[in-house]
């Protein structure tokens, strides 16, 4: 009897940890055809939502070098904030591998996100006015260039409905795309400077938190700093949290990283994240 008791509460425990573990989206939405692609979020919803609610949101965009790469790496992160209020989507984007596409396509379905997000608010239940755009990597980079490149707009789409941000969040995010940062052998010199945010920085640029390991070998964390400095120049709002001793991608969570015994890094990215969606009214003292 008392074998079978224990083994019941270690069975009642293992589900716990699945449901704790379960960061399945709320719903998928297609914000985006090219032909017979599909271009999907995924939708994290705080528990109870309604349409008549006006919700802040944040849009991740997951890394890959524009080449690969997969929504679920935010997966955690959306579900997070979902639980502490927001409406959070994991975006796909098209990648060379999948799509034989460059990186200015990726920034043109960035933009195309975030457009689809405001213009569908109502019925989505969030404030059109509290959208964030987040990711990591290359995925920082496209989420940049919501907030900073002119341009790089979908032909298409109602130019009425603006796709720029109100907030960026970003994670060692390609900020130079010249032989300075990453990513000149993939938008060629002749463009080397098109959608390098570093050489788009101006005033009226949204308020932005960078966070980037001082030991990342693939985005220089001087990057960062220099675009902290031209943002700070230009009368805009960034933050930049330096990681020290922390590399490219140290921002991943244990769901998409499972392997990382140590989630003391991605908890304080997480605290930071918070702390700053606070500052900005997104989210209530709590939460940070």
């Amino acid at each position: 009897m008392k074998t079978m008791i224990v083994f019941m509460t270690l069975a009642l425990f293992c589900n716990r940890c699945l449901v704790a573990d379960d960061f399945t989206p709320d719903r998928v939405v297609t914000y985006k055809t090219i032909g017979d692609v599909q271009l999907k979020l995924h939708v994290f919803e705080p528990k109870g939502h309604q349409t008549n609610d006006k919700a802040p949101a944040i849009v991740f965009f997951f890394g890959g070098g524009w080449t690969g790469g997969d929504p679920k790496q935010f997966f955690q992160q959306a579900r997070s904030l979902a639980d502490d209020g927001m409406v959070a989507f994991s975006a796909d984007y098209r990648v060379k591998s999948r799509n034989k596409t460059t990186p200015f396509e990726s920034v043109t379905d960035a933009k195309s996100a975030v457009r689809w997000i405001r213009g569908h608010a109502s019925e989505l239940g969030i404030d059109p006015e509290k959208i964030v755009a987040s990711g990591g990597s290359a995925g920082g980079h496209i989420a940049a260039c919501t907030g900073v490149i002119q341009g790089e707009e979908e032909a298409d789409e109602d130019r009425t409905v603006s796709s720029r941000p109100n907030a960026m969040i970003l994670f060692n995010p390609v900020l130079d795309t010249t032989a300075k940062g990453y990513g000149l052998s993939k938008v060629g010199e002749a463009r080397q400077t098109d959608i390098s945010p570093c050489h788009h920085v101006r005033p009226g640029i949204v308020p932005t938190l960078l966070l980037h390991g001082t030991a990342d070998t693939t985005v220089p964390f001087e990057n960062a700093e220099r675009f902290a400095r031209l943002m700070e120049a230009a009368g805009n709002k960034c933050q930049l949290v330096a990681f020290e001793g922390q590399i490219h991608g140290f921002f991943n969570s244990p769901f998409f990283r499972p392997k990382t015994k140590d989630t003391s890094v991605y908890e304080q990215v997480m605290q930071k994240t918070r702390a700053f969606l606070v500052s900005l009214g997104y989210l209530d003292d709590s939460a940070s």
